[in-house]
Order: C-alpha cells, then sequence, then structure tokens
C-alpha cells in the first residue's frame, strides 16, 4: 500500500495532538512525522486529566494501548503500513465485545462480565491497525426509556461543550470522548437514534449506515430489527475512513446484507452539483417541535447546497412522524423485553429507573401490538424507499432540540424523543447527523443527511460538500 504524502500544510506545534483528525493524524504517521506511541501517550495523558470530569470512560485499556503502539510503530518503521487506521486510537461504546475485557454495558448486572469474542467491527478496525483505548459510557445495555435518573454504577457522562448539559443517548461517552480529544473517533450503536443524537448533542459527524451494512455479531443487542452500529467522528472524511474498514459482509451476524462496499473516499471530494437533494423543511404533525436555530440552520445548509449546485425540492414524509415513532417503540419495547425478560424476573432491583421502565413497558406489549407494528415497517419502508427514488439524498431534521441541561430533566426525555431519527431505524435507510453550527449559546445544532440503500457513499459525499463550505470543524470545545 502506498504512504500518503507528507503533510506539509500541518504543523503539530499549532493544533495538539489530541485534536488531530484522523486524516491529519494518518498522513503524519504514514510520512514518518508522527510516532503512534507517541499518540496513544497523549491521548492517554488526556484522558488522565480530564474524564473524572466529563466520564467518558468506563473502561481504560493503557497497558494494552501501548502495547499496540509499539507493534504498530515496529510495522511502520518495517514498511509494513496498513493504511489510514494504523496507529489511530479509538473507543467504543462499553456494548462492544472485546476478548479479555470488561463488557459491563453499564449495568449493575454485568460489572463482573468479561468478554470471551471481539466484535466485528472491533476486529476490523484492529486488523487495520488502529488502537483500542478503552470501552465508554453508555446508557445502561444501551437503551432506556429517554430519561436520565443518576442511578447507574457509573457517573453520567457530561457534555463537552458545556459540562451541565446532556451528551444525547444512549452512546454517551462515544459523544463527548471525540470533540472532548478522548478519543480520536468511537463507535457508537443506534436503534432509534444513539450513534445520532450524542452526534447532535455533541457537535459531530455520527452515520447509522443501512441495515446490515455495518456487523453487530458479538455486541449486547438491544432490538435485533432496529439496532445499528457505527462510528462518530469529528469530520465527514475521518467517518468515511472508518467506515471503509468496518463494512461489509460479515457470516457471524444473521442479519448482514452481503453488498459490495464501494470507496467511500474516491468521490467524497465530487461536490453536489447536479445532485437533487429532497428538502423536508414541513415535517408535518409534530414537525412544530423543532427549535428555531435548528430549522434556521438547515434553511442555511439548503441554500448552501444549492448554491454549490445543488437540486433542492422539497418533499414530505409519506406518513406522520408519529407512526414511525410508533413503530419503534412498539418493536424496541417487545424486543428489548425479550432480551433482557430473565433479567427483569429475576435481578430487576440491580436495573436502573429507565431500563426497569422500559422492560414493564415491553412486558405489557402483546403480540397483535408487535405484529402490527412489523406489517405497518414493512408499509413505512416501501413508501419512504419510494421517496428516496425520487431524490439522491434528503435533507431532514434529526434532533430537535440542542442539547438539554442535567438541571431541567423535563427537557432530557424530549430530546430523546423530538426527532426524525427513528424514521430511518424503521426503514433502514442510511442516515447521518451532520453538525450544522453552533445556537448563541455556544451549542452544537444538527440535521440529518440521508440517502438510498446502501448508499452511504453519496451521504458522505452531501454531507462533505456541506462541511468544505462552512467553518464549524474549526471550533473545539474549551475544556
Amino acid at each position: 500500500m502506498t504512504k500518503p504524502s507528507p503533510a506539509a500544510s500541518f504543523a503539530t506545534d499549532s493544533t495538539p495532538l489530541h485534536y488531530l483528525t484522523v486524516t491529519e493524524a494518518s498522513r503524519l504517521i504514514g510520512s514518518g512525522q508522527l510516532s503512534p506511541v507517541t499518540l496513544v501517550e497523549a491521548f492517554l495523558a488526556r484522558i488522565a486529566a480530564l474524564d473524572a470530569t466529563l466520564h467518558c470512560y468506563i473502561t481504560v485499556t493503557a497497558e494494552r494501548a501501548l502495547a499496540a503502539a509499539r507493534i504498530a510503530e515496529a510495522e511502520i518503521a518495517a514498511g509494513r503500513w496498513k493504511g489510514a487506521l494504523h496507529g489511530i486510537p479509538f473507543a467504543v461504546k462499553d456494548n462492544y465485545y472485546v476478548a479479555g475485557l470488561p463488557t459491563t454495558g453499564g449495568s449493575r448486572l454485568m460489572l463482573d462480565h468479561v468478554s470471551t469474542t471481539t466484535s466485528t467491527a472491533v476486529a476490523r478496525l484492529e486488523a487495520a491497525g488502529a488502537i483500542l483505548l478503552g470501552k465508554l459510557n453508555t446508557w445502561e445495555y444501551g437503551t432506556g426509556n429517554g430519561g436520565v435518573y443518576h442511578d447507574l454504577p457509573f457517573p453520567v457522562a457530561r457534555n463537552p461543550w458545556d459540562l451541565e448539559r446532556f451528551t444525547g443517548g444512549s452512546s454517551t461517552g462515544a459523544g463527548a470522548s471525540v470533540p472532548a480529544g478522548l478519543a480520536m473517533f468511537s463507535l457508537g450503536s443506534d436503534t432509534g437514534g444513539s450513534i445520532r443524537l450524542p452526534a447532535a448533542a455533541c457537535g459531530l459527524q455520527g452515520l447509522k449506515a443501512t441495515f446490515g451494512r455495518v456487523s453487530r455479531a458479538h455486541c449486547l443487542p438491544n432490538c435485533w430489527t432496529l439496532d445499528h452500529t457505527g462510528p462518530l467522528t469529528w469530520t465527514i472524511e475521518d467517518n468515511a475512513i472508518v467506515m471503509q474498514a468496518i463494512a461489509g459482509y460479515d457470516a457471524e451476524d444473521p442479519s448482514s446484507a452481503d453488498m459490495p462496499v464501494p470507496d467511500y473516499r474516491k468521490a467524497l471530494h465530487a461536490g453536489v452539483k447536479g445532485l437533487v437533494i429532497g428538502y423536508v423543511r414541513d415535517l408535518g404533525p409534530g414537525g412544530e417541535a423543532l427549535d428555531a436555530a435548528n430549522a434556521q440552520a438547515m434553511d442555511e445548509a439548503a441554500a448552501l447546497l444549492e448554491a454549490q449546485g445543488a437540486i433542492i425540492r422539497e418533499v414530505r414524509l409519506p406518513a406522520p412522524l408519529a407512526e414511525y415513532r410508533s413503530v419503534t417503540k412498539v418493536i424496541n419495547w417487545a424486543e428489548s423485553y425479550s432480551i433482557h425478560e430473565k433479567d427483569f424476573l429475576e435481578r430487576s432491583a440491580l436495573m436502573g429507573q429507565a431500563l426497569r421502565e422500559k422492560m414493564m413497558a415491553g412486558f405489557t406489549v402483546r403480540a397483535a401490538d408487535y405484529l402490527a407494528a412489523t406489517r405497518l415497517r414493512r408499509t413505512l419502508t416501501a413508501a419512504t424507499d419510494a421517496l428516496m427514488a425520487s431524490c439522491d439524498a434528503l435533507l431532514i431534521a434529526g434532533a430537535f432540540h440542542v442539547a438539554p441541561r442535567f438541571d431541567e430533566p423535563e427537557t432530557i426525555t424530549p430530546f430523546t424523543t423530538d426527532t426524525a431519527t427513528s424514521v430511518f431505524n424503521v426503514t433502514g435507510h442510511p442516515a447521518l447527523s451532520l453538525c450544522t453550527g453552533y445556537d448563541a449559546g455556544g451549542v452544537p445544532l444538527n440535521a440529518q443527511i440521508v440517502g438510498r440503500f446502501f448508499d452511504e457513499a453519496t451521504v458522505l459525499q452531501v454531507a462533505r460538500a456541506y462541511e468544505s463550505a462552512t467553518p464549524w470543524r474549526a471550533r473545539r470545545p474549551a475544556l
């Protein structure tokens, strides 16, 4: 594999190592200007300095990471550079199994669990030379009722843009760690928005790929029908790099799709001229909850893409948001209860309030309700896919609100429920949460870019065109 050319325009003396992007660090490592050991040491120092405040990590694997960094350094010195992720430090939500390491799921019920298998996504990243820093904070079992009750065995993760604000759930540590410089990228999981909501709250680019595109093998399940795994990154190019490593068929995941994986960076910088982008400006009933700042930023994003040559067409979802949300709730409640029934019946006293209340809801779902929801899901998927066939991508709201404050608990559940994210868990289309700026208080704003089945490449292309024309990636939290 050809090494990248030296990053002549990038100066490490002006940007701390912990704020390098994957793209920047890869160029420096590949050209011999940066040691993986030095890079990993910088991230471990950053974790040691800030994680007691941010609570991103449940487990930090410092010795394991340093050993892997030394191996990567030796391999690269010997001319065996593996590519863009070789020597790059990352972290994963603590529902990804890694052999020999604890996987707690953020729960008292799993505090003593040590994995004997490694998730396919993590195994693929490590095979590409990426270096695991540790396991990240999460809502219990990666799920809940949307509320935060400060009753789990690990302190609640804090938003690096404002420590008094929520990170979005359920991939809480995954959302907080990357903008704070405690991981270069992270992996989360998404059943109704749990990659995209933390990305929205924390100013990241978070991708839920097409259902079946990224393996879920050896991850703690939440809802077999709606679960997705995927990356949270600082930039769109970083997202493309990570997706290149983790996407693809996996025989160990029964839902994995045997589809070719394109080169996600090939057309990344091609722009949007001539692309038809459907703009879901009118969200219908329920859409009035969208914050004015998010709505304005989305209008500006549409105008910016149009100025770059995209054809913007206003479109509407084929059904009210409430229908997608009800399907998500019924299927999620029922399947999650099925997964965790034994624990609920035998050890519910050890569960936190959010998980326990969700289990109680799942207990009440009738078979008739579940079957009706699965039938409606097929109808909604077909209708939404027909909409997608009329355009190259969609621009639509993601999280309706900015990250809420912990001292206003009545706003936390609406942050999770007032969204258009679950629409694409129901349908399985690829959807990316895109940072669209910051409100007057400096809190991140967001929108979604959505694509056709297995066309993450166009989603990334559109998102990159917007990102390249805006200044948002030059801004980091003041920590």
